[in-house]
């Protein structure tokens, strides 16, 4: 039983559980209508999306062993009650069964799994440590399992969804680029070159409210390139204010304290832009 719930906090379920999820929303922002033809694909896809980001928290866990001894001496591979090989067998297994789901929705979204796996082991190996390329690899994580729900779905990425991971992946990297503030003293010891490691947190801050605002100032096209419905707009409205809103908090204050605020506070504003896209779907 012990080692079981090793291996359940090795894969974070709940982690690969919402990447799983946001294939399927990928394909809802699509705006698919025939249920019947395209139930299996989102069952395939779902299984893709968790079991490659299973995958990728048993490699991510293997590559940082050292550093999780002494920081996080408690987690599966540290405390000694996983092997370091298992945890890469496990992530082999996983990503086989990934794949394998994959290329049975598709050969696209074959190829679209095996650039989010050469992503994720990018970022695993070496972005982690590079500051700004690391978190655009972050937020590419986040973003290609929408547009592999579109092609699961439909079988091709639908410009609204393309838009919404355009928007989506800038507001992660200002969110990656506030956690950086947050974590700057752990970062420094570590050698992470962070943009708040390298240049200072009023630098970063500046540098994240740039992606904020970016991702702003793109949230009217798909309203106004008549791609969403009127119902898009009421929910994006929140979004942007609260964007906004985090942005001028940073802006004036760029402090360890209220970069933490901000970063969760985004979070939950990226909820409801994500409700927008969903609502001007289908409104």
């Amino acid at each position: 039983m012990k080692r079981t719930m090793a291996y359940l906090r090795l894969i974070r379920p709940v982690n690969c559980v919402m990447m799983g999820f946001a294939v399927i929303i990928g394909a809802v922002l699509a705006g698919f209508s025939d249920l019947n033809s395209s139930w299996l694909n989102l069952v395939l896809g779902f299984v893709t999306g968790f079991m490659l980001t299973a995958a990728s928290m048993a490699m991510n866990d293997y590559y940082d062993r050292e550093i999780d001894a002494v920081n996080e001496p408690k987690r599966p591979i540290p405390s000694g009650i996983i092997k370091p090989a298992e945890a890469l067998v496990l992530a082999f297994l996983f990503t086989v069964v990934g794949f394998s789901a994959a290329y049975l929705t598709g050969m696209l979204c074959l190829l679209t799994s095996v650039i989010a796996w050469l992503i994720v082991v990018a970022y695993t190996t070496v972005g982690k440590r590079s500051g700004l390329p690391g978190n655009f690899l972050v937020s590419m994580c986040v973003s290609i399992p929408f547009v592999y729900g579109s092609i699961a779905a439909t079988g091709t990425v639908m410009l609204k969804v393309m838009l919404f991971a355009v928007i989506a992946f800038l507001s992660i990297t200002g969110r990656e680029v506030t956690k950086g503030i947050v974590d700057l003293q752990g970062d420094k010891l570590q050698n992470v070159k962070t943009l708040a490691a390298r240049y200072g947190e009023r630098s970063a801050a500046a540098a994240a409210v740039f992606f904020y605002l970016f991702a702003v100032v793109l949230s009217p096209i798909p309203w106004l390139a008549k791609l969403v419905s009127f119902w898009y707009i009421p929910l994006v409205a929140v979004t942007d204010f609260g964007l906004v809103a985090c942005s001028f908090m940073l802006l004036k204050d760029s402090s360890r304290e209220n970069a933490r605020k901000v970063k969760n506070s985004a979070l939950f504003f990226f909820i409801f832009g994500l409700l927008a896209f969903v609502a001007g779907a289908y409104g």
